[in-house]
């Protein structure tokens, strides 16, 4: 396994990738999240790149314009589509031996791949997607349960509420959302594909966007995570391409949550 650093051009920007080599003919593409550099929330992009590579699949890692080491504008993951068609055609030409490229995003990266609808790769990833936008209604009441239930269990959390750091206000608003009751509205991929017009949510034009890629999907969900919370009790719940990780945060920092990604990971790409 060899790593190296690779310099291509995103519409007139200067992009930098890092490129964990390997001998597969299979490869992982990895689209950072929010403002993460390539290296990932604490490393961890970097460490599942070089335990991929040790595995035999290349994994390609690039920051986004405006974002690390790559010049231009930072336009946020609604407009970072150039940006990842341009790694994957790098990723290609750095690395001929992958005839086989998987894409996989954590939180905006995720939505960025379904809005594009799979980006022309073989498969995708999608670990907790994001779907709140601004002015959206709050989460399902379910989300907001599950959330102050963890609270309640985090003599850390209690000790805020006695020491006056919690809004109380605030607290008892959320608290008479969580106790509302009502259907949760879900979106399913087929739903989302028979609209004529774009739908108007984030989550219905993410739905939209994947509903015509017939390539592997495999969506993942940290089970503490609020942004994969909250996209799991929207989304389709027949779908079986929906993996729960218990105990996992956002990142999926926690070692048993690291090695429960890598097994996942590994898995698709071996399939």
């Amino acid at each position: 396994m060899t790593r190296r650093h690779v310099s291509f051009d995103c519409m007139g920007s200067a992009l930098v990738g890092t490129l964990d080599e390997a001998s597969g003919s299979a490869g992982l593409l990895i689209v950072s999240g929010g403002n993460e550099l390539r290296c990932g929330a604490w490393g961890g992009q970097a460490e599942l790149a070089a335990n991929l590579a040790e595995k035999g699949f290349s994994t390609f890692r690039f920051d986004r314009r405006g974002i690390g080491d790559s010049e231009g504008s930072n336009g946020e993951f609604e407009s970072s589509a150039a940006d990842i068609t341009a790694a994957i055609a790098a990723f290609r030409s750095a690395c001929p031996s992958v005839e086989v490229i998987y894409a996989m995003g954590n939180c905006d990266a995720a939505s960025a791949l379904m809005l594009m609808g799979g980006a022309g790769v073989y498969g995708l990833i999608l670990s907790n997607p994001w779907t709140i936008e601004d002015g959206a209604a709050p989460p399902p009441p379910a989300i907001v349960r599950d959330h102050y239930r963890s609270r309640l269990s985090d003599p850390a959390a209690i000790k805020r509420l006695l020491t006056g750091k919690v809004s109380l206000p605030q607290l008892f608003a959320s608290l008479r959302d969580a106790l509302k009751k009502g259907p949760t509205v879900q979106v399913t991929t087929q739903e989302a594909a028979e609209v004529a017009a774009p739908p108007a949510t984030l989550l219905g034009r993410m739905a939209q966007g994947i509903s015509s890629f017939s390539g592997p999907i495999r969506i993942l969900i940290a089970d503490k995570d609020r942004t994969g919370m909250i996209f799991a009790a929207l989304w389709d719940q027949n779908d079986d391409r929906l993996r729960r990780c218990p105990d996992a945060t956002h990142s999926f920092v926690e070692p048993k949550a690291r090695a429960w990604l890598l097994d996942q990971v590994l898995d698709a790409l071996r399939g």
